[in-house]
């Protein structure tokens, strides 16, 4: 009993130490897009000025 008390103390250690890699991945993509998107707004405001 103490073996599955200690395996399960193990895996809540390593949940809680390890960052989630694919929930990180998916941050990156979005931060890239609002930044990429950012940069074609500034782009085109500076090519075509509004009038």
């Amino acid at each position: 009993m103490l073996g599955i008390w200690r395996d399960f103390l193990v895996a809540v250690a390593t949940a809680l130490r390890k960052p989630n890699e694919q929930a990180l991945a998916e941050e990156r993509r979005r931060a890239i897009g609002r930044l990429a998107d950012e940069t074609i707004r500034e782009n085109r405001r500076t090519i075509d000025p509004p009038e």
